[in-house]
């Protein structure tokens, strides 16, 4: 792998996502040697992963070079490759361009859509997990919409303009509010011959309310601004069956769609080679308090793939990126004190908040007793998400895009750049 042998402990970090963003941002000035180990050579900014898809954003605007990143911290060392596993005993990860020793292995490697082993949703459903997801959705999207000017078929047509989502958490709700806001603003001017009073989204969740992690008062918000933007909300509905064309609900009720988007679950991306009995049946990484993996002596895992069981927190802390970014700022401080032999400090998850945006001024925030929504809630939600990105430039280009969109009501990124082939699905 050809990484310079130093008289320092080496860190190896595998995936740089919040959590490996942040540890290795924070041993900048430790007395350590900085590996990381990615399947991308760009750090992804998820929360906007939705935008890509429903052509508000380009993706190079919420994606970054993590060796651009990095570029002045004298520490670091960048590998493109995929990690195969580790070799607890010999303290060697095995990657796709060799292995490599390690002091520390730190595991961030984020998680992935869960399908719940169901085969079909896996094959047929649209999953938007990462950047080239967020393409192949918006490809689909729009492809669907030519398609449906080519056919004579009515109820082909409304199928290829049915838009169902699959799930009720933040995703899930921005992801329809989006749609909504592309079915009323800026599709009817690019699409005259389509009647688009047909093209249907739908919102399916299991439970009874949308945005399970909020209040009621947010949640009712949340539900009246998707229903004000003509979203139907099927709540209280499982998803039996899909197969490409038709939906099966669990009451046996069949609705004609191409269009199926699966935002219902995640689960962890463990690495092989870890022990078995501190993987749970979500691919989470059962470690301490210290974020230390059970069982092991040096491998650590921080963010969505870890699962620390603490009072408030039985089945783990939420796979949100402040619980990452928290992780990681004091898993590289144990890291020093590791080196000189002082007491390690135990994580305490401090919740800043929640937030979900709906469409143009609507969204709900909450953070400790204060809740609110509308355009103040929208304004906020904006400007965490600004402040989070990295980059200027991908500062300056969201902000662009956002206010250009906001005055003009308009997406200039409705582009099938690579088209999508269904065959993939």
């Amino acid at each position: 792998m050809n990484i310079p042998e130093v008289k320092v402990p080496r860190v190896v970090i595998v995936g740089c996502g919040f959590g490996g963003l942040q540890l290795a941002s924070g041993l900048r000035n430790a007395n350590v040697q900085v590996v990381m180990l990615d399947k991308n050579n760009y750090n992804t900014f998820q929360p906007l992963l939705y935008q890509v898809a429903t052509a508000g954003l380009e993706a190079d605007s919420i994606a970054y070079p993590i060796r651009k990143i990095f570029k002045n911290q004298k520490n670091f060392h960048f590998r493109w490759c995929e990690v195969t596993g580790v070799n607890e005993a010999n303290s060697v990860v095995e990657t796709s361009i060799g292995s490599l020793q390690y002091d520390f292995l730190v595991v961030a490697t984020g998680s992935t859509t869960n399908f719940f082993g169901n085969a079909d949703f896996e094959s047929n459903a649209m999953p938007m997990k990462s950047v080239t997801e967020a393409l192949d959705l918006r490809s689909r999207i729009l492809q669907n919409l030519e398609e449906a000017l080519l056919t004579s078929d009515i109820k082909q047509q409304e199928a290829l303009m049915t838009f169902v989502v699959v799930g009720g958490g933040p995703t899930g709700v921005e992801l329809a509010g989006a749609l909504c806001e592309l079915k009323k603003h800026v599709l009817p001017n690019d699409y005259p011959e389509l009647d688009l009073r047909k093209m249907r989204v739908i919102l399916v969740e299991n439970s009874a309310e949308l945005l399970g992690a909020m209040s009621e008062i947010n949640q009712q918000k949340a539900k009246k601004y998707l229903e004000d933007l003509g979203c139907e909300l099927w709540l209280k509905t499982g998803v039996a069956k899909f197969d490409g064309k038709q939906m099966q609900i669990r009451d046996g009720k069949i609705l004609q769609t191409s269009n199926l988007i699966w935002a219902a679950g995640i689960r962890g991306v463990p690495i092989a080679g870890l022990p078995p009995d501190c993987i749970t049946p979500r691919g989470r990484i059962v470690v301490d308090e210290y974020n230390k993996v059970a069982s092991t002596r040096n491998i650590y895992a921080i963010g969505d793939v870890a699962m620390m069981p603490q009072p408030n927190f039985e089945n783990g802390h939420p796979q949100v990126a402040p619980v990452a970014i928290q992780q990681a700022s004091l898993l590289a401080v144990n890291i020093v004190r590791v080196q000189h032999h002082k007491e390690l400090v135990k994580f305490v998850y401090q919740d800043k908040g929640v937030m979900a945006t709906v469409g143009r001024n609507k969204a709900v925030v909450e953070a400790g007793k204060l809740k609110f929504g509308g355009f103040l809630g929208w304004f906020a939600w904006m400007a965490l998400h600004l402040m989070l990105l990295v980059g200027f430039r991908n500062k300056i280009v969201v902000f662009i895009n956002w206010l250009w969109n906001y005055i003009n009501y308009d997406r200039n990124i409705r582009l099938i750049i690579r088209p999508f082939k269904k065959d993939k699905v």
